[in-house]
C-alpha cells in the first residue's frame, strides 16, 4: 500500500513539473540594458507553438523598451554620494578607499547593476550620447594620461543649464564632486554613456 502510495506521488511530482515548463523563464527576456546598446535581440515569440523551430516567428526587443525609472538613477547617485570624502585607494571598493571606478561599480551595484572593473572597459557599455543630451545617472569619461586611451570616469549627478556635475575619486582628494566647467576635466573630457 505505501508503495503505491509513494508511486502515486512520484506520478504527481512528474506531471506538475512537466506542466510547469510552459511557464518557464525560457519565454521571458532579462536584459541588462548595457549590454543591448540598440542592438535588436531576436526571441521566439512566447504565444506560438515552438514545436517547428524552423518556423518559428521572431519578435524584436530594443532597449527603448526597457524601463528603467528615474528613481533607480537617483538612488545610485544618493548612494554614490554617501562616499563623499573617502580617500582614493587603486582597486578599492569600500568606504575605506576606493578609486574612480570602483565608485562607479559599487553605486551602480546597489541597483543590481554589474559594470567591468576598470574605466576603460565601463566605456565599452551602455550607448554613447552628446554632452546636449546628458542627464543626472550618466557617465562621463576622461583621458587623463598620456597614453590617450580612457583612464577615468565620474557619475553625473546634476546637469542644469549647460553645468554637469560628476562625483568621482581622484588621487588628490579621493571621492569628491566636481564640474565639468573645470580646466583639467573640460580638457581632459573624451565622453559620455548612457548605462541606465
Amino acid at each position: 500500500m505505501k508503495r503505491v502510495l509513494f508511486l502515486c506521488l512520484l506520478t504527481l511530482f512528474f506531471i506538475s513539473c512537466g506542466g510547469s515548463k510552459q511557464s518557464s523563464t525560457a519565454d521571458k527576456t532579462y536584459l541588462h540594458r548595457a549590454d543591448i546598446a540598440k542592438k535588436p535581440i531576436h526571441r521566439v515569440n512566447p504565444n506560438r507553438n515552438n514545436t517547428r523551430p524552423a518556423k518559428e516567428k521572431k519578435v524584436e526587443i530594443y532597449e527603448e523598451t526597457l524601463e528603467y525609472s528615474i528613481d533607480s538613477r537617483q538612488e545610485i547617485i544618493d548612494y554614490a554620494k554617501t562616499f563623499q570624502g573617502t580617500r582614493y585607494k587603486f582597486g578599492g571598493t569600500t568606504s575605506a578607499g576606493m578609486d574612480c571606478s570602483g565608485l562607479v561599480c559599487v553605486a551602480f551595484q546597489k541597483e543590481n547593476i554589474e559594470l567591468p572593473r576598470i574605466s576603460r572597459d565601463i566605456a565599452t557599455k551602455g550607448v554613447p550620447i552628446s554632452l546636449r543630451e546628458i542627464e543626472k545617472g550618466d557617465l562621463v569619461f576622461f583621458k587623463t594620461t598620456k597614453k590617450n586611451v580612457i583612464s577615468h570616469v565620474g557619475l553625473v549627478v546634476e546637469a542644469n543649464d549647460g553645468e554637469v556635475r560628476f562625483i568621482h575619486s581622484t588621487t588628490q582628494a579621493g571621492v569628491i564632486i566636481s564640474s565639468l566647467d573645470e580646466t583639467y576635466w573640460k580638457k581632459a573630457f573624451a565622453e559620455v554613456r548612457r548605462i541606465i
